[in-house]
C-alpha cells in the first residue's frame, strides 16, 4: 500500500517524539513504543515501517541503552541442535525478513542461532510487540564483532512469516 500523507506525518512525530524520549534517558521505553508503532505499520505501511526500524537502531547505540527488559521470564525450550542463521553477509534490508522467516518455521520447542555483526536489540523488541510470549531470547555471545543470539519459539503462539 503505498504511503498517504497523514501516515507520513504522523510516523515523522512519532520517531522524532520516541527519539526525544530516548535521548532524554529512556531508551528502553522509547524502543518498546517504536517497535509497537513498527508491528502496526510494517504490513502496511513498509517505508513508514522503516523509518521506525531505523530509530530502534539509533536507539539501541544511545549510551543509557541498556541490555533487554527481561521482566517477563521466558522458559527456553530449545534443543540442542539449532539451525544457525548468520544474516552478517544480507543487505541489512533483508535480514529482519530472513529472521522472521526463520522464526516462522520454528516448529514450538525449537529455535534457531542468530549471529549478527551488531546487537540485535532492535529486533528483541520487535519479537517481545509482536509475539509477545511466543519467543525466548539468550544472548550466547555479545560482540564486539559478532553477536550469537539463541531464538526460540516457546509454544504460546504462531509465529507468522511476514516481515
Amino acid at each position: 500500500m503505498p504511503s498517504d500523507p497523514t501516515t507520513s506525518s504522523l510516523t515523522r512525530v512519532l520517531t522524532r517524539a520516541l527519539r526525544g524520549l530516548g535521548e532524554a534517558g529512556y531508551p528502553d521505553d522509547a524502543s518498546r513504543l517504536a517497535a509497537a508503532g513498527w508491528v502496526a505499520l510494517r504490513r502496511t505501511h513498509p517505508v513508514e515501517a522503516r523509518q521506525l526500524n531505523g530509530l530502534l537502531h539509533y536507539l539501541a547505540r544511545l549510551p543509557e541503552q541498556t541490555e533487554p527488559a527481561t521482566d517477563e521470564p521466558k522458559e527456553s525450550t530449545v534443543t540442542t541442535e539449532d539451525k544457525q542463521l548468520d544474516v552478517r553477509a544480507e543487505l541489512p534490508a533483508r535480514r529482519h525478513e530472513l529472521i522472521f522467516a526463520t522464526y516462522a518455521g520454528l516448529a514450538p520447542g525449537e529455535a534457531f542461532v542468530l549471529i549478527n555483526d551488531h546487537d540485535p536489540k532492535p529486533l528483541y523488541y520487535q519479537f517481545s510487540a509482536e509475539h509477545a510470549d511466543a519467543f525466548s531470547w539468550e544472548y550466547l555471545e555479545q560482540g564486539p564483532a559478532t553477536w550469537r543470539v539463541r531464538i526460540g519459539h516457546t509454544g504460546e503462539g504462531a509465529p507468522t512469516a511476514e516481515a
